[in-house]
């Protein structure tokens, strides 16, 4: 134990509180939830005093909250001022802390650790699926105190340090967003027409074939092996065909060889989403256990005037996508569609082949730096993500 540190059960800093209310019909109330893994304490919503049923308690800024279910799995925190007032069932426990004993932002980062939700699994029993905080137990846990003074210091560097995190974070998704942005900056510039030779056609002047796909109730997991299976539109994304997006074909089901996917195939999704619907993806390799969805649209190419790559950068450009997206059908955002003759009709600007390959080339090159960025900074998300619990494994022995 560090020098001038004692340890002290929580019973002797905390003492349970919540006032009982009687809701009033005629006014609306805030409701608490606690998040797992100390990701806060926060509103689950709003509800009138006539909908309140059963017992509440009012929570008051500052009070220490636990999940008496998921306490085991770090839903504890300070109840912030903007909670002020809320309520909460008799299943979230408000505690009061003594302040000339202990810091309330001190407890507060001691509930994110590792160390201090073990104590209260530890402090948790029963059934499966019905193990609860045991308010005895947790009131018995003992914890690490410093002096008040020393309290507030490791406070001070702890959140000094998570505020250094939080701007290394802010700054590394910044690059990957302005990354994004370049990109779509040269998918437009480049699809634009520009220079002698362009041309102005539509789709249906650039492909051989447009098919529509089949959607029979499969499977929820993946194909393997030899297995067949129907794609699922997520394996659709902008630029990028992730065929791992599928469903397996039941054998109780004829497969539709004729709706397989052969490389240079451009894929666009037709129904979902608002903003699932006409994204673009071209196959780079034979698929040809994979068959398209009834919410797929495949179309082949005429080799001899586009590069399929080139349609699918074209098809996912401004210059392309203003038309599909001011025909989009639906009634609600949740669900809407556009038709193959909306597809037909889109407009595609295109030089010669050659040069055609070279922008590929060119934009090709350019996502390949965005993805490493995207990579990157997924690994160093993934670094500072271990960092603020390191620290705060630090802080609580006295090593800060």
């Amino acid at each position: 134990m560090t020098a001038g540190w004692k340890t002290v059960k929580l019973g002797e800093l905390l003492s349970r509180t919540g006032v009982p209310v009687d809701a009033d019909p005629s006014l609306e109330y805030g409701e608490i939830t606690v998040r797992l893994w100390g990701k806060g304490v926060v509103e689950r919503g709003r509800v009138s005093g006539a909908q309140v049923n059963g017992r509440r308690f009012v929570a008051r800024t500052g009070n220490f909250i636990a999940s008496r279910i998921d306490a085991r799995n770090g839903a504890m925190g300070l109840v912030p001022e903007s909670l002020d007032g809320a309520l909460v069932t008799n299943d979230f426990p408000l505690f009061q802390a003594n302040k000339e004993q202990l810091d309330l932002d001190y407890l507060g980062w001691l509930s994110k650790t590792a160390g201090f939700v073990e104590l209260c699994l530890r402090a948790s029993e029963g059934t499966t699926n019905r193990v609860r905080l045991k308010e005895e137990r947790f009131l018995a846990l003992e914890i690490p105190l410093p002096p008040l003074t020393e309290q507030r210091r490791i406070v001070a560097r702890i959140e000094e340090l998570a505020a250094q995190i939080e701007e290394a974070r802010r700054l590394r998704n910044s690059a990957v967003i302005e990354a994004g942005a370049l990109y779509a900056k040269q998918l437009d510039a480049c699809m634009s027409p520009h220079g002698n030779g362009w041309r102005r056609e539509t789709v249906a002047d650039l492909i051989e074939s447009m098919d529509a796909g089949w959607s029979p109730q499969c499977d929820d997991m993946p194909a393997s092996g030899e297995e067949w299976g129907v794609l699922k539109t997520t394996s659709i994304q902008w630029c990028d065909f992730q065929p791992r997006h599928n469903k397996r074909l039941p054998e109780t089901f004829s497969p539709r060889p004729e709706l397989v996917v052969r490389k240079g195939d451009v894929l666009v999704t037709r129904a979902g989403p608002r903003k699932r619907v006409g994204v673009v993806a071209a196959a780079r390799g034979d698929h040809l256990r994979l068959t398209i969805s009834d919410k797929l649209i495949r179309l082949r190419v005429l080799n001899g005037k586009v590069d399929a790559r080139f349609l699918e950068q074209s098809l996912c450009s401004p210059f392309s996508q203003e038309h599909l997206v001011q025909r989009k059908t639906g009634l609600a955002d949740a669900q809407v569609n556009i038709s193959q003759k909306i597809l037909r009709d889109t407009p595609v600007a295109y030089p010669s082949l050659p040069e055609q390959r070279r922008i590929v080339g060119e934009l090709d090159a350019l996502q390949l730096q965005v993805n490493t960025l995207k990579t990157l900074q997924s690994d160093t998300a993934a670094e500072l993500d271990a960092l603020l619990p390191a620290i705060l494994d630090r802080a609580f022995k006295g090593e800060l």
